[in-house]
């Protein structure tokens, strides 16, 4: 049984049909990729996963149907959207601590993981997260949701607005989240590069439609991917 299902999945703003029918699995452990253009329906398959979209088809996680944001993240959901969402007035700290709102954790043990991580957070523990640097408040985000210690962990374009650098080393954290701690990723991201080389498989998404899946070196191999979203 795959950790998370998403079955017929579809989804609108309004009059707009965002998704059409996205079915997708990400197993125990699984680090899975979704590809796309802007406007493919990736942000909204996040979203509908985290329940913070409306949607028709059927989610489960863990065996169990998914159906409101608290009841994702009290299932082991974290959601890292588009964006970083830090609140920027609260220091670093503050922010790591609300990450661990849903459960009764030790926060100082957890915060020394997320630490171990990101040392530039235990540097800048007091420091406004609105002052943080692009890179730094995305590894803020992504310590914040590690703080509630989940099974899955959803990113949306993490390597948005980022160095080179900077991105090399959040997909080296979450490889490392993924094949040491066993923490199942589905990434959202436009860098199919980088995408490629850290997941497992891969889905690819055209007008809220899944249109290509399979292993990513498959993918890598796959002429149609290549030209579209690897540049060769």
């Amino acid at each position: 049984m795959s950790l998370l299902e998403l079955r017929d999945v579809e989804a609108r703003y309004g009059p707009v049909k965002a998704l059409q029918g996205v079915s997708l699995d990400v197993g125990e452990k699984d680090f899975v990729a979704v590809l796309g253009a802007n406007g493919a329906g990736k942000t909204t398959t996040l979203r509908a996963v985290s329940g913070t979209v409306r949607r028709s088809g059927e989610v489960r996680f863990a065996g169990k149907k998914v159906r409101t944001p608290e009841g994702a993240a009290r299932a082991g959901i974290a959601h890292v959207p588009e964006g970083r969402g830090t609140f920027a007035e609260l220091s670093v700290w503050e922010n790591l601590r609300l990450g661990a709102y849903t459960r009764r954790a030790n926060l100082n043990e957890d915060a020394a993981r997320v630490f171990g991580f990101f040392p530039r957070l235990q540097e800048r523990r007091d420091q406004q997260a609105g002052t943080l640097s692009g890179g730094e408040q995305q590894m803020l985000a992504l310590g914040r949701a590690l703080m509630a210690r989940p099974r899955l962990l959803l990113l949306d374009e993490p390597s948005l607005g980022l160095a080179p650098l900077v991105v090399k080393e959040i997909f080296e954290t979450l490889v490392k989240l993924n094949e040491d701690e066993g923490t199942a990723v589905l990434v959202v991201e436009q860098n199919a590069n980088i995408a490629l080389a850290s997941a497992s498989r891969a889905y690819v998404l055209e007008v809220g439609r899944v249109v290509v899946e399979g292993a990513s070196d498959e993918l890598r191999a796959n002429e149609s991917v290549r030209r579209s979203y690897l540049g060769y």
